[in-house]
């Protein structure tokens, strides 16, 4: 538990430019706190002293405006930049090196009305290695957000995200990244800077789509008239009296 601290320590020196140094993170980032406080609950939820890592969960949230539930499942190197309203549920597991922004949900959706079914079910997301979720995010359910895969500010998840890619938007959609190589960098607010928007991809599309349909139906309009002009051609002329028959002389 304690060599999880420090490794904590050392990746918040990483990841956020403005930490000054190790003292810094300890005494004054509430998302260190938060995780810090998380680990030693964690460790009393699983030897079953229930009570005792919800009060220690709970003086957490006071102090660092950030709930997580002692039941939840969190690897090694967790980041939570800026942290205030981050909301993390009691089956939700994350991996190792995740870094999550502020006001981001980790949340269920079933309904609240029938608890004693869902006791020991899964409820919330699984979030896998190296994943940036951006503030405001919400991920609901038990999905699973693939490994470095980047969920977007203020999308709203609700279905698998495969490794690799980008979701933006509400509700969410994948972006292929431009870059690939890029990609695996680390992206702050988990928003890539050269993605493209997914709207403008969906347009995209269509404009393509459209554009095949019209050549279809400029050729099948060529069609069309190459054969009335071979009807013409076999049908009497104009001002032309058809031959008569032998009967009719």
């Amino acid at each position: 538990m304690f060599k999880n601290i420090q490794e904590d320590i050392r990746a918040f020196q990483e990841r956020d430019p403005a930490a000054k140094g190790p003292l810094a993170i300890i005494f004054t980032y509430p998302g260190f706190h938060a995780v810090a406080w998380h680990r030693i609950a964690h460790w009393l939820w699983g030897h079953k002293l229930f009570f005792v890592a919800r009060l220690i969960s709970n003086f957490a949230r006071w102090v660092t405006l950030i709930e997580i539930h002692p039941g939840a499942q969190i690897g090694r190197r967790l980041v939570i930049d800026h942290g205030g309203g981050v909301v993390i549920g009691e089956t939700a597991v994350i991996g190792d090196d995740v870094t999550i922004y502020h006001q981001v949900t980790l949340g269920g959706v079933a309904p609240s009305v029938d608890a004693d079914s869902q006791r020991g079910q899964k409820r919330h997301p699984t979030v896998d290695d190296g994943v940036i979720i951006g503030c405001g995010a919400a991920i609901l359910g038990p999905i699973t957000i693939g490994r470095q895969s980047r969920v977007g500010a203020n999308a709203v998840v609700t279905k698998d995200v495969p490794p690799g890619v980008t979701a933006v938007g509400n509700p969410a959609q994948v972006a292929l990244p431009k870059n690939k190589e890029r990609a695996k960098a680390f992206q702050a607010y988990g928003t890539p800077t050269d993605g493209q928007d997914p709207v403008m991809q969906t347009i995209e599309n269509l404009r393509s789509q459209l554009g095949v349909l019209m050549d279809r139906v400029a050729e099948l309009e060529e069609h069309e008239k190459a054969a009335q002009d071979e009807d013409a051609g076999k049908k009497p002329g104009r001002g032309m009296r058809p031959k008569a028959a032998a009967g009719d002389k």
